[in-house]
């Protein structure tokens, strides 16, 4: 059933409907769509390119959960399993890159290091789960692993196609 018609006889049936029946139909109204969200980064034209050729090389299975793009759709996002892994491409750079007690070490919600050739900013965010976002690279791609994900197992299956996608250089 298509989401407009199946919101259309939701709403109709709300209508004759007592008070606890209507918070039970509106929850069984909303979309069962498990599908994650991410805002979409908005580079320069350069960035946009490389970001786009990343897409077209991206795996369709990272840590073992399947590609399943988030909304709004977007060739500079994408995202595996549920819940999701989230990977943007061409977002700004981090302060934290420019911190040097990141670089040495010294701030413990933010460490440098890499993965298969792949240098990476990681960040423990609140709520579990960790924000890795790529140093050394003409584009930042960020990626967003939850809390329980094998975050190496994510950063070494995307490894290839970041080296593949985004050159080794200064990001604009």
């Amino acid at each position: 059933m298509n989401s407009f018609r199946h919101r259309h006889l939701c709403v109709l049936r709300v209508f004759r409907l007592p008070a606890v029946a209507l918070l039970i139909t509106v929850a069984g109204c909303s979309s069962a769509d498990d599908s994650a969200s991410a805002a979409v980064p908005s580079p320069d034209a350069k960035v946009a390119e490389l970001c786009r050729n990343l897409d077209k090389v991206l795996p369709a299975k990272v840590n073992g959960q399947r590609r399943e793009d988030p909304e709004p759709a977007s060739a500079l996002t994408a995202s595996w399993g549920s819940p999701a892994i989230i990977l943007r491409c061409g977002v700004p750079q981090p302060p934290e890159m420019v911190d040097p007690k990141v670089a040495e070490g010294r701030d413990p919600d933010a460490v440098a290091g890499g993965v298969n050739g792949v240098d990476w900013l990681m960040q423990k965010q609140d709520g579990g789960g960790y924000r890795f976002t790529t140093a050394n690279r003409e584009a930042y791609v960020e990626v967003r692993a939850p809390e329980g994900v094998d975050s190496s197992g994510v950063l070494i299956d995307l490894a290839a196609a970041v080296k593949k996608a985004i050159p080794v250089g200064i990001a604009s």
